[in-house]
């Protein structure tokens, strides 16, 4: 089937164009981190300073994925690398089209994560550990997760049956146990300023 295929990349408007219009670089900017650890809560509020800065940013979020392009899913590690693939793939699409980026997803693994990067490329890749304790994430639990996890009714959630291995060398290290998501999101949008040229 490949043989078939014939992209025509080549015959778009250019990333570096629309990177000149915008007033700003395209890239993604990566939030890992465990479930209740503020991710999208604090990609949201990134998303809307930019925004109102009249940046062209687009949010990829894990439960928004979920219902739909990646729907077809589990959990499992196959499952989620499978997730993050495509997810990478399509930051990687908005990234040609000029946009800033924003995923926020558990992306447990190192491993995982390096494929996302291999696949948005590591210029273009800032990777976010958004570092709050799972004694703090268990006891916000929003979502009614970790005591359902706790209980037995979900196997193989991170943090609790199933790993999370922390960035070792992230972008940035955003420690948010002791800080407001104001805070957090001003330090997200402090540290990619000069990465993505704004």
């Amino acid at each position: 089937m490949a043989e078939n295929i014939h992209p025509i990349f080549e015959r778009t408007v250019q990333r570096a164009e629309r990177e000149t219009v915008n007033g700003h670089r395209s890239g993604v900017v990566w939030l890992t981190g465990l479930s209740g650890s503020g991710k999208s809560t604090i990609a949201a509020a990134v998303e809307r300073e930019l925004f109102d800065a009249g940046h062209f940013v687009v949010l990829l979020d894990g439960d928004n994925v979920r219902t739909g392009l990646c729907g077809d899913l589990g959990f499992s590690l196959e499952d989620r690398r499978e997730n993050i693939r495509r997810i990478a793939e399509t930051a990687k699409l908005f990234v040609a089209a000029g946009a800033q980026v924003l995923c926020s997803f558990v992306s447990p693994t190192r491993a995982i994560r390096a494929l996302a990067q291999d696949i948005i490329g590591p210029e273009d890749f800032l990777e976010v550990f958004v570092n709050t304790p799972l004694a703090v994430c268990e006891a916000r639990d929003v979502k009614g997760l970790y005591a359902k996890a706790r209980a037995g009714e979900i196997k193989g959630f991170t943090g609790i049956d199933s790993p999370y291995e922390a960035p070792e060398t992230p972008f940035l290290d955003l420690k948010t146990e002791h800080q407001t998501v104001e805070a957090s999101a001003a330090e997200v949008v402090a540290a990619i300023k000069h990465k993505l040229s704004f």
